[in-house]
């Protein structure tokens, strides 16, 4: 989906008008109207614009409201479609593609994350990097031997 059509998307489902939005950014609803269509590719500067109309980070207008909504929903949601999720970032991209229960997992942590709680991000950094180590390193003993060696128990 090229960009004017996210735009488009966006604006829609924040319920703006194009001349509604078009006033928020301080830009003409014609020019908007020309960068929905397709007809003119919008600076950099303008992206910003519309992004801050929106209320959302300038990012999000290269990705599918669709995605984002998903991202940020009720992880316990199970009508949750990932199926039509096409994106250009690669974090959105490697959700759309994981199981259900990683799905659920990357939707509590950006649940957690947007919460923006210092106590609460420190406990679940500090959890999530003991967690990382654990599955770094070898957990079963016998894994480290090696191949072809054995020690009977001992008595």
């Amino acid at each position: 989906m090229p960009i004017n059509e996210h735009i488009q998307a966006w604006r829609r489902m924040r319920g703006n008008s194009v001349t509604a939005l078009a006033g928020k950014v301080g830009m003409p609803s014609t020019e908007l109207e020309a960068i929905e269509a397709g007809e003119l590719d919008p600076p950099a500067s303008a992206l910003e614009a519309l992004a801050g109309g929106l209320g959302i980070p300038p990012g999000w207008l290269y990705s599918s409201p669709t995605a984002i909504n998903l991202l940020l929903g009720d992880p316990d949601e199970k009508d949750s479609d990932w199926t039509n999720v096409d994106s250009p970032d690669p974090i959105l991209e490697l959700i759309a593609h994981s199981p259900q229960e990683q799905r659920e997992m990357y939707s509590l942590l950006t649940a957690l994350l947007q919460s923006g709680e210092p106590k609460l991000l420190r406990a679940a950094e500090v959890n999530l990097r003991s967690l990382l180590k654990q599955a770094q390193t070898a957990t079963v003993p016998w894994q480290n031997r090696i191949p072809g060696h054995f020690e009977p128990p001992s008595d």
